[in-house]
This record gives structure tokens, sequence and C-alpha cells, in this order.
């Protein structure tokens, strides 16, 4: 198994630096929203390279929410817009975003990777975002969380993962692959895998994807990040095991982080309950944060 140094994971970051640092275009479309809100502005910011991000952003004080979606999932989730209309209420500020492939940005899904997520991420906080943020990130969201706040611990207030999946590229599809899909990897490039949300049309997994996951392991070492961290996983969760959320806790340098298991929760938690426990967790963050 390739493992990654700490030292690699910082040299990567500014690589990647190199292209989050720079003047964007901005412009603005109007699409339906699912909140109580009739509609909203779906924007889009474009990066030095032509790639395009769409976003919703919503001003208000500090600390701000920063929401970071799942694997070949968007910004217009259960999950997402239930915090959104929170932090509307609040007067929080609120920030959600598509990657690129995914939802309405730019790029097609099967030519980007981890390390493409981890710039979006990095490039929406430095652009899109002011002052002190909480990063809240869903499934391979709550891995972009942790890259994030790696690279810009400096402007991270706490951080919030629901069934967080990091080196799930690695953990959760190469170690269970069959021999005979491991070949077919190492041959076509790409093997297809199931999938039991949405249309139920298999996922294609690239080699680019499982490659690239390797460079950005890390429950391999301690994750050097000190923030407050709150930790939701589904006992239930068919994904995601929930000692993954049990590995993340105990990988944390911090010591204020804590971890919630839903006995009847599955890896989604979009049910009202679950919505209803999500919001309760951010507004007890938020007060730490705030108290701090």
């Amino acid at each position: 198994m390739i493992q990654t140094t700490r030292l690699q994971v910082l040299f990567l970051w500014n690589l990647i630096d190199a292209t989050v640092r720079h003047p964007v275009h901005l412009t603005g479309t109007v699409m339906k929203n699912l909140t109580n809100c009739s509609a909203s502005i779906s924007q889009k910011i474009t990066r030095e390279d032509g790639r395009t991000i769409a976003y919703h952003s919503t001003p208000g004080k500090s600390p701000g929410v920063v929401f970071l979606t799942g694997f070949v999932s968007d910004m217009t989730g259960d999950k997402a817009l239930c915090l959104e209309e929170f932090c509307q209420n609040r007067g929080q500020a609120f920030l959600r975003f598509d990657y690129t492939g995914h939802g309405e940005s730019s790029e097609e899904f099967l030519d980007s990777c981890i390390g493409d997520w981890a710039s979006d991420a990095i490039f929406a906080l430095d652009q899109l975002t002011e002052g002190l943020q909480i990063l809240v990130g869903s499934s391979m969201g709550g891995w972009i969380m942790l890259l994030a706040a790696l690279a810009r611990p400096e402007r991270i207030a706490g951080l919030l993962g629901i069934a967080a999946a990091p080196d799930f590229t690695e953990d959760l599809m190469w170690a269970d692959f069959t021999p005979e899909q491991q070949a077919a990897l190492d041959k076509d490039g790409r093997v297809a895998i199931g999938n039991n949300y949405d249309d139920g049309e298999d996922y294609i997994i690239t080699q680019k994807l499982i490659e690239d996951g390797r460079k950005y392991l890390l429950l391999r070492e301690e994750i050097v990040l000190d923030c407050p961290v709150r930790l939701i996983h589904g006992l239930q969760d068919k994904d995601v095991p929930w000692t993954t959320s049990q590995k993340i806790s105990e990988r944390l340098r911090s010591t204020d982080v804590e971890t919630t298991f839903v006995k009847n929760g599955d890896h989604q938690l979009s049910e009202p309950q679950d919505l209803d426990r999500l919001r309760a967790t951010l507004k007890g963050l938020i007060t730490t944060v705030e108290d701090s």
C-alpha cells in the first residue's frame, strides 16, 4: 500500500497554491432553490486555467460556514440546503459550491480526482470567503474538509464531518476490488462499481482517481489540526464504516473532538431527525467558536 508523508502533502499544497491565488471572473445565472426562498442566484467563478465553479453564497457574520459535498454529489442536496437555511436564519455567512466535474461546474467527472476537488475547495475558501470559517464535509467532503483545513489552518475555526470518508479511494475502493477489478483497472484505466443511489447507474472509477488519491492519504499518521471538530456517523452506514470516524478522531491532534454515532443512521443521514441533529451540532460548534 502506498502511503503519503506529511511533507509530501505539504509539497502538493505548494503546487496547488500556484493555481488558486489569482484574480477571477464572476458571472451569474438564476436557478431554482429548494429552500423556502423561491429563487436564488447561482454564480460562477472562473479560475485562471478556465475551469468554472458554480456556487451559492450568503453574506453574513463570522464564523462563516462552507459546505463540502460528497462523491458524485452536488450543492443542491438536503444537507447543504438545510444548513443554508439555518445560516440565513442566524445571519451567518454560508457558502455551498460544486467541485469541477460535479453539478453546474465545468469539466467532466471522469477527468477529475481528489487533488482537483481539494484545489477547488481551497480556491473557494480563498476567493469566496472572508475571515474564519467552519467547514462542513459530507462523505468525500469530509476528506476534502481535512485537506483544505491542512492547507489553510489559519482560516479554519472548526470542522464538522458527516460520515466523513478520508482515504476512501484506497481503503474502501482499491482494497475491496476483486483481483479481476484491479486487473481491469490496470488494463483499461477504469472499472465500473455498483451504485445504490439516484438512478442506480454504475459508478465509473478511473485509475487516475485511485492513484491520485494515494497522494492525499491522511489516516496513516497524525492529522495536524488543533481546531474543534465534530463528527457524526451512522452505525448502519453501508458505504463508509463508522470506524472511519473513530480513526479520524484518533489521528487528529486536536483535543476538542466529539463523535456522535447514530444507531439507526445510514450513510446519507438526511432524514428529518438527522437534519435536526446536524443543525444542533453546527449550532453548538458555532457557540464553541464564538466563546473561545
